[in-house]
């Protein structure tokens, strides 16, 4: 059975590592993460977008083309996030809280390289975690149901408080306003409108990566445009740039890297959670340990890291239910589903039997397109840089219609567009009273989730005639409970041991 594996595995490598595969693989990560850079064009798009194209192709190239654009682009958004404060991709939301600052204060190359390792890291203990462990992990992940996940949601918003440190009813109010807005639309379970006012385009209710695009880049196109600044910030090149990063980062980052990787790695697994939902958990919990929590936020490498290492992380880990059970871990995952499906490959208990040689190339892929990402991110993180040489006057329409073009190629439509800049004014006026969208954006990823799980909970709950069987008893739910209740408490021991040395001294 070992040497079965050894020579699949050794098998998927060398067929990954064809030259026309690795050219196939090196396309797909430059135009990956010149996707994830752009605002409101996501890797589900883009991987939508092409898997027509992978028609003609033998599945696994075309598997490979999907799954190196999938892992450049999560990569790529960080580049706008930290560079102009506008989360290419909703995974990147976190990185902006200490790219931006970085960039401000003349660091934004260095804010790059820091993305671009722990990108890479994460990215490779999720694949490792798909290669070794998908089969165990997959009948694991197929047992977390809706009571998990609004556990889960729970533990998630418990954070809100802790990302406006030092004002946390601020960040409560943030959250809660994320959570308004995500309630609006048809009720899932009696189908009456909330919030619409009448306005037939917001039945369907406030679709993400409109209302994300607008809390971050319509907010700061307002913001570039009352600053008045002749750029976005200061353009100072760091000498040694790639040894210089990597040995800080192997010197002081080592265990938020493998904490914040193991956090995208588990939350990839379950179904419907995605990047988002991993880079902000990921990011408060590296605060959370840290001995300085009040840096975050300020412009510190180890945000990035937490970030970035966490939603590249998920990339391997969703591909476990995918591959194992049929079940997308995310949308991406399902457009990669659907490409499977395309070919006559069936995903489950017997694929790494029957189409062996096209899951292990597709998995040892992923792990050749994290390296090329060292190489050819590198490579174009020097030219993004260049960004803060433009002029202010010349990115605030530059972001503006891309921002716009990018929301209404979404849907088509011009709601999702006054969506965007309904919320992007919102974002600007409640960033002008001290309320920072951190926390609202995280009230918005979680709020719909939250609603969903616990509707069907309790459906469930009532069918089985206990309550307490179906939120308390489940093993997960016990675990999620402890956790949350774990992660509102320890603010207060840390604190309290704080107090207690400096009286000490």
């Amino acid at each position: 059975m070992v040497e079965s594996f050894a020579s699949l595995a050794l098998d998927g490598l060398l067929n990954a590592m064809m030259p026309y595969h690795l050219m196939v693989c090196a396309l797909g990560i430059a135009a990956g993460i010149i996707v994830g850079v752009l605002p409101g064009v996501s890797s589900t798009t883009a991987c939508a977008l092409l898997v027509p194209f992978t028609f003609a192709m033998e599945p696994a190239t075309g598997l490979i083309l999907l799954g190196s654009i999938w892992t450049a682009a999560i990569y790529g958004g960080s580049n706008a996030a930290i560079l102009l404060n506008i989360p290419g991709t909703p995974s990147s939301i976190a990185t902006a809280f200490d790219g931006y600052s970085m960039t401000r204060k003349g660091d934004g190359e260095k804010a790059m390289c820091t993305a671009l390792f722990a990108s890479v890291f994460g990215g490779i203990v999720g694949v490792l975690v798909l290669l070794f462990a998908f089969a165990p992990l997959a009948a694991i992940s197929v047992r977390m149901g809706s009571p998990e996940f609004f556990w889960l949601c729970i533990f998630g918003l418990s954070t809100i408080a802790s990302l406006s440190y030092g004002n946390s009813l601020k960040g409560l109010l943030s959250g809660c306003i994320g959570l308004m807005i995500g309630a609006i639309g048809l009720d899932p379970v009696i189908g009456i409108p909330r919030f619409t006012f009448g306005f037939d385009g917001l039945i369907e209710g406030i679709q993400l990566v409109p209302a994300l695009v607008g809390i971050f880049a319509f907010a700061q196109v307002l913001q570039l445009t009352e600053q008045r600044n002749a750029a976005i910030a200061e353009y100072r090149t760091v000498p040694s740039l790639f040894r210089t990063v990597l040995r800080e980062l192997l010197k002081k980052s080592k265990l938020n890297l493998l904490r914040s990787s193991l956090i995208g790695t588990g939350i990839g697994m379950l179904p419907g959670a995605g990047g988002p939902v991993a880079s902000l958990i990921a990011y408060n919990e590296a605060k959370r340990w840290d001995k300085e929590p009040k840096r975050f936020g300020t412009g510190v490498t180890d945000g990035i890291v937490a970030s970035e290492s966490a939603n590249n992380a998920v990339i391997g880990s969703s591909l476990v239910p995918m591959l194992g059970l049929g079940i997308p871990g995310c949308p991406t995952a399902a457009i990669v589903l659907s490409g499977l499906l395309v070919h006559g490959i069936i995903p489950g208990s017997r694929m790494l039997q029957d189409s062996a040689d096209v899951a292990y190339t597709f998995i040892m892929s992923l792990l050749v397109a994290n390296v090329l990402l060292v190489f050819i991110g590198f490579f174009m993180l020097r030219l993004s840089a260049n960004l803060l040489r433009v002029p202010t006057r010349w990115i605030i329409p530059m972001v503006l219609v891309m921002a716009t073009v990018g929301t209404y190629s979404l849907h088509n439509s011009m709601v999702d567009v006054y969506v965007m800049v309904a919320c992007g004014i919102t974002a600007f006026f409640l960033g002008r009273c001290g309320i920072d969208s951190g926390p609202l954006a995280l009230g918005l990823v979680l709020g719909v989730i939250t609603e969903n799980a616990l509707n069907v909970s309790l459906t469930l709950a009532q069918a089985r005639g206990s309550y307490f069987e179906v939120f308390i008893a489940r093993p997960m739910c016990l675990v999620l409970i402890l956790l949350t209740i774990l992660a509102l408490a320890l603010p207060f021991f840390q604190t309290f041991s704080r107090n207690q040395k400096a009286r000490a001294i």
